[in-house]
This record gives C-alpha cells, sequence and structure tokens, in this order.
C-alpha cells in the first residue's frame, strides 16, 4: 500500500477546514496542536490559510488512560496554550487518529483550562481503528491498516509518512 503525501493533502484539507468552520459560523477559530506531529500539521494549515495565528501546543501524556501502563515518554514537555479557552471555537489539530485516546486526553486538558464553545478535529489521516466514538471533522485521507503496522509522521519540513511493523509479542 502506498501512503499519500502529506504535501498534496493539506491543499485539499485547508479548503475543507475553511468550508467548516464558515458552516458552522466560527470566524476567530483558535488552533491547537498536538505535540509533535499535530503541531506540524496544524502549522502547514495556519500557513495555507494565509493566517498568522497563535497556535496551541498540547502535550497531552499526564493526561492518556495508558499513564500507568506504559509510563512516562522521556521527552514530555508542558502545554502552551496562549490564549484563553473559554468560550473560544477551538480547532484541535492530529497527525494520525488512530484508537481516539490521544484526542479523548486533548480534551480532558482542554475541559481543565475551561469550556470551549465548540471543538472541531482535524487529522492528516484515520487509521480507521477506533475504541472511542471521536471521528474527525476534517481528515486528509483514511486508511486500514493490519493490526501490527503503524504510520509516523516524519517533519516538520517536508513532511512526510512512513510504515512501521511493530514487533511481534514474545
Amino acid at each position: 500500500m502506498t501512503l499519500p503525501n502529506p504535501e498534496q493533502l493539506l491543499p485539499e484539507m485547508a479548503a475543507a477546514l475553511d468550508l467548516h468552520l464558515r458552516s458552522h459560523g466560527i470566524e476567530q477559530p483558535r488552533f491547537i496542536g498536538i505535540r509533535t506531529g499535530g503541531i506540524w500539521v496544524a502549522q502547514a494549515l495556519l500557513a495555507l490559510r494565509g493566517k498568522d495565528e497563535a497556535l496551541g501546543i498540547l502535550d497531552v501524556s499526564f493526561y492518556r488512560d495508558d499513564f500507568t501502563q506504559n509510563g512516562l515518554h522521556p521527552l514530555v514537555r508542558p502545554s502552551e496554550l496562549p490564549f484563553e479557552i473559554e468560550g473560544q471555537h477551538l480547532v484541535v489539530v492530529d497527525d494520525v487518529l488512530m484508537s481516539g485516546r490521544t484526542i479523548r486526553a486533548a480534551l480532558n486538558e482542554l475541559f481543565d483550562y475551561g469550556r470551549p464553545a465548540s471543538v472541531s478535529l482535524v487529522c492528516l489521516l484515520d487509521l480507521n481503528a477506533r475504541e472511542l466514538p471521536i471521528r474527525p471533522d476534517v481528515v486528509g485521507a483514511t486508511l486500514s491498516l493490519a493490526p501490527e503496522q503503524r504510520v509516523k509522521l516524519l517533519g516538520p519540513t517536508p513532511l512526510a509518512l512512513e510504515y512501521k511493523t511493530l514487533a511481534p509479542a514474545n
């Protein structure tokens, strides 16, 4: 299976996002990228939209429900939200939607900062492997992988996707 080129998906995603925002009457969305790939995708979308807006950065490591099983990733950094969350229309951007657990963690963290007016979800890839009822409002491409396969976003520029195969469990 050939992976899509993110640089080709992004212009279509930017147009779909603009349509989504207009159809919901959202004039001043606040963008938040989930570390790390979601930040790269959000930056690319903001550039394509010609917007020079503050970008929030979310590191959901402490909010993941598998934190106690997997431990803390050594590169955990604080979230940076340069704007209020309360009453804002948020656009949360992630690179790859798989189980939905990262997005659940992101929503939990955001609600700790306040109650947004709305949250729209944008994902470069949807791997169609949800464990939670979370779906993106804007998606670049949808793929179905074998259980041992993963996709990783490389970046920040140029953005590229690569396959990874998990080692079999012993």
